[in-house]
């Protein structure tokens, strides 16, 4: 069983006072917009939030076509690869080997690229963008459910909040520009940050 992870617990602070994850992109939420291009690589899952968003975004969740499960953060503002180790731990109890960990802010983010990860995940213990061979897009990769929840929470416990910590502790493979270019495009990472981003991008999917 292949699962989704989506990391919304981040508190937006170049956004402005509102919460991006469920600020409404051209008259969708922007957790479902990237929710919905999911639905034909997953079978379940799982959104990362903090306890206060989640009203909002179960609301935003409403009649998705897969289960939706909710890892809360444990410590609010932990940084995105706690956010990672809660959403994978969320999976714990299910059948799920691999999970694509996508940020909340990816509207664009592409099904074939996201199989494509999955694939070459199946003979390693992760799949990972790298653009210019310089910038991983660990917010864009699949993991190994238990081994990555197991090396979120090593280097957690070390007290090594950096999000690449528990990537080189894995048997990984890169996906590199080529292989981008090939199942899909750079845009599939573009992520919105400020208003003027996501002001931009709503003219884009009008």
């Amino acid at each position: 069983m292949r699962a989704g992870v989506i990391i919304a617990g981040g508190r937006s602070t170049r956004f402005g006072d509102a919460d991006k994850a469920v600020a409404e992109l051209a008259g969708t939420p922007m957790i479902r917009r990237v929710a919905d291009r999911l639905t034909d690589v997953i079978d379940t899952l799982v959104v990362n939030c903090r306890a206060d968003q989640r009203a909002a975004i179960e609301a935003a969740m409403d009649g998705y076509p897969s289960a939706v499960r909710y890892g809360i953060d444990p410590d609010p503002d932990g940084g995105p690869m706690v956010g990672i180790h809660t959403g994978l731990d969320a999976l714990s109890d299910t059948d799920a080997e691999y999970a694509f960990v996508v940020a909340c802010d990816m509207p664009f983010v592409q099904p074939s690229l996201v199989e494509h990860l999955f694939a070459v995940a199946e003979t390693a213990e992760a799949a990972v963008p790298r653009i210019d061979d310089e910038w991983y897009q660990t917010t864009h990769a699949v993991y190994h459910v238990d081994r990555m929840a197991a090396a979120c929470e090593d280097a957690i416990e070390r007290g090594d909040r950096k999000i690449l910590s528990p990537l080189f502790e894995l048997d990984y493979r890169v996906v590199d520009d080529a292989a981008i270019a090939e199942h899909g495009s750079e845009q599939s990472f573009e992520n919105l940050n400020t208003q003027a981003e996501f002001d931009a991008a709503q003219t884009r999917l009008k």
